[in-house]
């Protein structure tokens, strides 16, 4: 009988080679009776051998683990340690010094809580070692870790074929950090914010602001897409640039309409692509930029188009009118007399009464025609379709007759009057900016002789207006240039013939045109606002050659109703007398009515300021103004001027006779100098002087000279009380 072949035992493989998935070699097993020297150490280098390898496999087993950027670790069916990577113990630090081959996960984990190392596990421990077991035994679902240092891992753990665990750690920290600062800036932001499904549009997610600013609840939101809320059917708001807004209507709640701004960028919310909205709404901004292009190009008054607007307008309707060979007419209307309006009633009134103006004339003109408001008190018309000048007549005299109509404002019945100046296409101008010149050219002529009429362009207007303004500019070139100089007329006691003072009164020399006459210029200055510059040169100049007189020979010097608006002055004043070294008694100021007309407590206060310095105040013109009397009860003046008008021809005019004597009788009783102007006769100074009149001014005695003569007339104190002697100086 055969021998039945001896059974052989398939060797076991340790746990390393089983997870590399190679076979060990088996050992081989020796009986007692046939153990021999030889075979012995076969055994023993064939078990030397398979060790060797199966270390060498260990190895790159480990370097092959260690280089992965995730925590890993193998355990055995019972869970025991039997391989971990560096990424592991680092993110296992606190209980590194347990890992070891063998020793159970969940002796590790029980360490780790009864120290600390697991915040979620406090006041639960046990409960909480049972759930962590639960899910190693029965892996497949990831789960999240937070550690005792504020580190998120990220857990994973697989099971191997023979009944092991294989399992993956990441540290998520930051991932979470930012995810929690996206849902703090999400939640919090006072930006509408919108996350939507970048496939159906379904609408995700929004945040507080979202839900107050569109009326819908979180719920309502999650029924609702991205279209929902579209006022009109358009494409998806994040197409196109992302970086770009895009300009939406969208729909409240409550249906009304609002715009907006919408900025997009993806990202990935719960673990799909989505997108994230920043609405800006723009429906309030978008209503501030149209009241701010209504206010740039409308009158805040009146609500009427400004010259801007005007502009525009005129443009197209001479762009039309060429077509058709249509003629167009400009009129400016300017208010006569608004200033004192404002002056009387208050400058509420004033306002009311503009409005009053622009409904009135807009109720005169047809729908075709344009009104603006140009400035304070100006309104420009412009008429289309006009075949002959009488048409622009025709209308300008009904505005003339609508506007002359009382208005009842606030318990006033106020009474305007109006002039208007017309300028008609093409022969005027084509241009809008060119018949609106022309047109005021024209207002500035009928305003210059009678007001209250209307007046067309002529060609001479232009030519006198570039004069003006020739005269503009080389008159801001003599003020730089320090090119006027004062000339001085002599003020002359009328009873001892001695020359008591000099007025000074302003020269141009011009290098081409010769002397040019105050008349010219003094208009433009004030106009302008060079008569402060002139006003100013003037009375340092002729502070300083008085100066050098005889001490008993006073200067006078005109101001300007514009030198007080400007407010320094007194300044002026002050700092003149002390630079020139003039007595402020020896210094005479002489005003006109014209200022007096606005009584303002400022002009009041500076006219008691410099009498408090010791100038004289003079009033000059006297008897010309409405309120001459009443004026000399707002001011205690130094002296009264009595205008040139009533002493013309004094001698020979009872009615004159009768006023001088009337003013001189006044300025007696007062107690005030009175000086008459504008003497040119012997006649005149004896009537003057009869009448008690203390001082004489005119050609008689001597015209305006320079100071450089005023020494030598000063030298002839004496002469002055015979007319022979008046002749000489003269």
């Amino acid at each position: 009988m055969p021998k039945k072949p001896r059974k052989t035992r398939k060797p076991k493989q340790t746990a390393i080679v089983r997870f590399l998935g190679r076979p060990a070699k088996p050992a081989v097993k020796l009986s007692a009776s046939r153990r021999h020297a030889t075979g012995e150490a076969a055994r023993i280098a064939e078990l030397k051998a398979a060790l060797a390898e199966a270390r060498k496999s260990h190895e790159r087993l480990r370097e092959a683990i260690d280089i992965l950027p995730q925590g890993m670790v193998l355990l055995d069916a019972e869970g025991r340690y039997i391989l971990w990577n560096k990424k592991y113990a680092e993110m296992y630090r606190r209980s590194s010094e347990l890992f070891s081959p063998g020793v159970r996960l969940e002796d590790t984990i029980r360490v780790g809580v009864a120290r600390g190392d697991y915040p979620e596990a406090i006041g639960r421990e046990e409960e909480w070692i049972a759930e962590r077991l639960k899910k190693l035994y029965q892996p497949g679902e990831r789960h999240e870790q937070t550690l005792a240092d504020g580190r998120v891992i990220l857990v994973d753990e697989r099971l191997t074929e023979d009944g092991g665990i294989i399992g993956l750690r990441v540290d998520i920290t930051e991932l979470k950090q930012r995810e929690a600062s996206f849902r703090l800036l999400f939640e919090s932001n006072p930006v509408p914010m919108i996350v939507c499904a970048l496939g159906d549009e379904r609408i995700l997610a929004v945040n507080d602001a979202a839900t107050q600013h569109y009326g819908y609840s979180r719920s309502e939101f999650e029924k609702l897409t991205i279209r929902s809320l579209q006022a009109f059917d358009a494409g998806l708001p994040w197409t196109g640039d992302e970086r770009a807004a895009r300009t939406w209507k969208h729909v409240r709640a409550d249906g009304t309409l609002i715009d907006l701004a919408i900025y997009s960028r993806q990202l990935v919310y719960g673990d799909r692509p989505a997108i994230l909205l920043a609405l800006m709404d723009t429906t309030e901004r978008k209503r501030a930029e149209a009241r701010l292009t209504f206010m740039a190009q409308h009158d805040g008054l009146t609500g009427l188009p400004n010259r801007n607007l005007l502009g525009q307008q005129m443009d197209d309707i001479l762009l039309r009118t060429r077509r058709n060979a249509e003629q167009v007419a400009v009129l400016v209307l300017g208010l006569d007399h608004f200033k004192a309006v404002n002056d009387t009633l208050g400058h509420g009134i004033g306002d009311k009464l503009l409005r009053g103006v622009g409904k009135r004339l807009r109720s005169m003109l047809r729908d075709d025609d344009v009104l603006a408001r140009l400035n304070s008190d100006e309104f420009a018309i412009v008429q289309s379709g006009v075949t002959r000048p009488e048409d622009a007549a025709f209308l300008a005299r009904r505005l003339l007759d609508a506007i002359g109509d009382p208005y009842l404002l606030d318990g006033h019945s106020v009474v305007i009057g109006a002039s208007i100046g017309i300028a008609v296409s093409p022969g005027d101008g084509d241009e809008s900016e060119k018949l609106l010149k022309n047109a005021d050219l024209a207002l500035s002529r009928a305003k210059n002789d009678s007001r209250g009429t209307f007046s067309f362009f002529e060609a001479g207007m232009d030519a006198r207006a570039q004069t003006r303004r020739k005269i503009e500019i080389e008159l801001r070139e003599a003020v730089h240039g320090d090119a006027l100089r004062p000339y001085y007329q002599p003020l002359v006691d009328l009873a001892s013939g001695r020359i008591t003072g000099f007025e000074a009164l302003v020269r141009w020399p011009h290098p081409e045109r010769g002397m040019i006459s105050p008349a010219e210029f003094i208009p433009v200055a004030e106009e302008t606002g060079l008569i402060n510059a002139v006003g100013g040169l003037m009375l340092r100049r002729a502070c300083t050659d008085a100066a050098q007189w005889p001490d008993d020979v006073h200067v006078a010097v005109n101001l300007s109703p514009l030198q007080f608006r400007l407010g320094n002055l007194l300044a002026l004043v002050t700092d003149t007398l002390k630079q020139s070294g003039l007595p402020a008694k020896r210094l005479e100021l002489e005003i006109t009515e014209t200022l007096l007309l606005e009584k303002s407590s400022e002009v009041l206060a500076t006219l008691h300021a410099l009498r408090a310095l010791g100038v004289r105040i003079s009033m000059d013109d006297f008897g010309t103004g409405y309120s001459s009397l009443s004026y000399l009860r707002s001011f205690p003046f130094d002296k009264i001027k009595i205008d040139q008008s009533f002493v013309r021809d004094l001698a020979a005019n009872p009615d004159a006779q009768a006023i001088v004597r009337s003013i001189i009788s006044l300025g007696k009783g007062l107690g005030v100098t009175i000086t008459a102007e504008g003497v040119e006769t012997e006649a005149e100074v004896n009537c003057l002087r009869n009448e008690g009149c203390h001082e004489g001014q005119g050609f008689l005695f001597s015209r305006a000279r320079p100071n450089a003569e005023i020494v030598g007339m000063l030298k002839t104190q004496g002469n002055w009380n015979s007319p022979a002697g008046a002749a000489l100086v003269a």
